[in-house]
């Protein structure tokens, strides 16, 4: 894990309050152990933080009208998350936050940071590039899970994974209930969307491991509705 003061200075709008600032949010940060599964925040509730991710991984949580957990976004570490909240006061979370993993956060609160932001122009604009591309990823993910199949969901999740490692090879670590909550579906269609992606030819299964064999298949899947 790498220490706070090089995770701030990584952060584009850590890095903006230069040396001294920088040391003053480290010492002032709320730091968090999390165990796989456990929640951080829940959907409804009253949030108002701006988090860190310094290990792990976050899972965004949303449950369906069915009773599915949803998986609307990932954080890694080095990434930056805020509840509704931190910019508008009583705001409720759209999604429940929890680890997919072990992890430990890095948070601020809102009425420690706000008055840093305001006096730090270069930061809050920083703040504001951020929000603009959370917002730019969240209307491409609304509009995959309203056109795209599942095969074509499942094959955006296959490939983020592949391109994130740098490999052709994967180990099996999702479980058939977490690629089902990342395409919006059931553990048993996402069970047969699997195999069919390996009986095209586009995937290669074992019990251990993923691999990719064409890519450019893979790619067309994911961009196209069956």
């Amino acid at each position: 894990m790498r220490p706070l003061d090089e995770l701030l200075t990584r952060n584009p709008v850590f890095a903006r309050f230069g040396a001294a600032g920088r040391a003053q949010l480290a010492q002032r940060a709320l730091r968090r152990e999390y165990a796989k599964d456990e929640a951080m925040a829940q959907h409804g509730q009253v949030w108002p933080y701006l988090l860190l991710v310094a290990a792990g991984s976050i899972a965004g949580c949303k449950e369906s009208r069915e009773g599915r957990s949803l998986i609307v976004m990932t954080l890694e570490p080095g990434d930056t998350f805020w509840g509704l909240a931190f910019f508008r006061e009583e705001a409720p979370m759209p999604v429940r936050l929890e680890a997919r993993a072990p992890s430990t956060l890095y948070l601020w609160s809102r009425d420690l940071l706000e008055p840093l932001l305001l006096q730090n122009a270069p930061a809050l604009w920083e703040l504001c590039r951020l929000q603009a591309g959370r917002m730019e990823w969240a209307s491409g993910m609304l509009e995959g899970l309203a056109f795209l199949p599942v095969a074509g969901r499942l094959a955006r999740l296959l490939l983020s994974r592949f391109e994130r490692a740098g490999s052709d090879r994967l180990p099996r670590d999702l479980t058939l209930d977490e690629m089902a909550a990342w395409a919006g579906t059931t553990r048993e269609m996402a069970c047969r969307t699997l195999y069919r992606l390996a009986d095209q030819g586009l995937i290669g299964l074992s019990r251990n491991e993923l691999t990719l064999q064409d890519k450019a298949g893979l790619r067309q899947m994911a961009e196209r509705a069956l």
